[in-house]
């Protein structure tokens, strides 16, 4: 049997030649990343604008986006309040079943019907699993004492005994060891998804021991390293070959790195680096958006954390920006109804997912990947925020129309297509990782409120130039 994991995973020497590791003797797909910067590099999502007219026009153009949530308040009816409670308990479930007691590394991935015990461990997952901690513990999924201990146990190893260099960690690591797996890279982006989940526990536990911890390692992170000869940060780096090629110049789930980098006060980024990425502007169905890749997670990632309702920089409104683009994508599934008849207003939502023929990099608009009529659960999840009722709606069909095969112990499947009555078997971390953040920021804004306590982050929002404002007044003064 091939290992799915190894499955995933390998196939990045292929792809930058630039990891040096052992030839396996297995099948090598590509992981969400590699995947997107395969298809930047080869120019396969540019340009954007005007691909409404290769999709046909099967609605009235114009329709404004749905408005997002309020916030401090949950916009939901007593049957999604279930509905969504019912997810987050699983979704903790994972992080806390699927992560090592004795390191609190965080498994990439896991099967959910017949649950395996893979090594293999993500910095990303780990970074939501610290976070979904400090839910539980609010949500009584498990008792303060135990999500305290789960929380030092992993900040201690981080600190102590998890590789990196300059601060910054390997992608991939052993769950039980530590020691760097895949001949990874050091990632810039995963590890920030880290360093927000050990800002979430520093802010909700208020522990000493933990807040020292967080102190020590954010303050070890060399910001100043990453960016020594560029504004635009690497993706990474290896001891091998040095630093990767690819750099995060175009608005992606990226921002929240440039924030961290931004907040620190030991080795800060300077504030040119927020102005030098690209924000470009496309056009769909009438309505226009700053984006960068189909993916709908890339609308996501850093709104899980920072809070940009109604706040602003130079450029745009980032949280509006979001709801945008998450009308968009449902107004791209529902004109691709015609040819996967399965897409409707109670069923949509592609992001990057396992499919029947492996990970695949897929969304839109414009159509990217090969759309076969797969609906990736974590899309709605993800975007939960941002289009509330529509999202839950979603979620709802899921759970009611196809809950016994897309629905496991730990949430939703990764991905099914009810056209082939293809179920994955599957939970992904950053996946079932994003739904859970989301579902409790759509619920109560809790992630933002705790997150944004640190100065840090706060710094990082002043230095890039954000202000406060009201969307209404500046929409009515345009």
């Amino acid at each position: 049997m091939f290992d799915k994991h190894e499955q995933l995973h390998r196939c990045r020497k292929t792809l930058y030649n630039l990891l040096m590791g052992f030839e396996r003797t297995r099948w090598r797909q590509f992981t969400r990343r590699e995947l997107l910067r395969q298809a930047a590099w080869a120019g396969a999502l540019l340009p954007w604008a005007g691909s409404a007219i290769l999709l046909g026009d099967t609605r009235k153009k114009g329709k404004q986006a749905q408005q997002g949530t309020p916030p401090n308040s949950s916009p939901f009816f007593q049957v999604d309040e279930a509905l969504l409670e019912e997810v987050e308990s699983a979704n903790f479930r994972f992080f806390w079943e699927q992560a090592n007691p004795e390191t609190g590394i965080v498994r990439d991935r896991c099967n959910a019907i017949n649950p395996d015990k893979s090594d293999l461990g993500s910095i990303a997952s780990t970074g939501f699993g610290l976070t979904a901690l400090c839910i539980g513990d609010q949500r009584g999924y498990v008792s303060h004492i135990d999500a305290r201990n789960r929380a030092l146990t992993t900040m201690r190893f981080l600190w102590k005994k998890l590789p990196n260099h300059r601060g910054f960690f390997y992608h991939w690591a052993n769950v039980n060891s530590g020691e760097r797996l895949w001949d990874s890279e050091v990632s810039s982006v995963d590890t920030s998804i880290l360093l927000c989940g050990i800002l979430t526990c520093r802010a909700h536990f208020q522990h000493s021991e933990i807040s020292q911890l967080a102190a020590e390692i954010f303050n070890r992170v060399d910001w100043t390293w990453l960016s020594e000869d560029t504004r635009i940060l690497p993706h990474g780096w290896t001891p091998e070959n040095g630093f990767l090629q690819y750099r995060w110049d175009n608005y992606s789930e990226m921002m929240m790195m440039y924030l961290l980098g931004l907040g620190s006060s030991v080795y800060p980024l300077p504030p040119e680096t927020w102005t030098a990425w690209k924000r470009i502007t496309f056009e769909y169905d009438g309505i226009r958006y700053i984006g960068s890749f189909a993916p709908l997670f890339v609308h996501q990632y850093s709104q899980a954390w920072f809070d940009f309702r109604n706040k602003r920089d130079q450029y745009t409104d980032y949280y509006q920006n979001s709801i945008t683009a998450t009308d968009v994508h449902r107004r791209f599934c529902l004109d691709l109804a015609p040819q996967f008849p399965d897409y409707s207003d109670d069923l949509w939502g592609i992001t990057a997912s396992d499919s029947a023929r492996g990970y695949v990099v897929w969304g839109g608009p414009p159509a990217t990947g090969p759309i076969d009529g797969t609906v990736v659960p974590c899309a709605t999840g993800g975007s939960l925020p941002f289009l509330p009722q529509a999202t839950i709606r979603v979620l709802q069909t899921i759970k009611n129309r196809y809950g016994q095969r897309a629905w496991t112990r730990y949430g939703f499947v990764d991905a099914f297509n009810p056209l082939t009555n293809w179920y994955d078997t599957d939970v992904v971390g950053i996946d079932t990782g994003i739904t859970m953040l989301m579902a409790e920021n759509a619920r109560s804004g809790y992630v933002w409120k705790t997150f944004m306590k640190n100065p840090e982050a706060q710094r990082g929002m002043e230095r890039a130039g954000f202000k406060s404002y009201q969307p209404e007044q500046a929409a009515k003064s345009d």
